[in-house]
């Protein structure tokens, strides 16, 4: 399903003002794929990319096409685990964060 004009904005918006906004977003689509809801997951991504970074920054960061990004992260999307780690690299050095894995019982 297509999002709306004017989520997109909302979410846009947000991520510009509220810093714990964005890296929760890109948090919560890393913790997606690592639950095995990779739909999600990379829904989220998407979401994240689209608000913050934008698919054509992300593309030079990553030396891929953008449209090749684009691709992986949609709905039939089917990235490689190299190309989704490349990217959440990618995505983290540009924040200034880093994201690391807690064993939680």
């Amino acid at each position: 399903m297509p999002l709306t004009r004017d989520f997109k904005d909302t979410i846009r918006a947000r991520t510009e003002r509220d810093v714990a906004f964005r890296e929760a977003l890109l948090e919560e689509g890393v913790e997606c794929l690592l639950a095995g809801d990779v739909e999600t997951g990379k829904s989220v991504l998407r979401d994240y990319i689209n608000a913050t970074i934008g698919f054509s920054e992300l593309g030079r960061l990553a030396d891929k096409s953008p449209k090749s990004l684009m691709r992986m992260l949609g709905p039939q999307g089917n990235p490689q685990a190299r190309n989704l780690f490349e990217i959440i690299g990618c995505l983290q050095e540009r924040e200034g964060m880093h994201l690391k894995v807690q064993a939680v019982r």
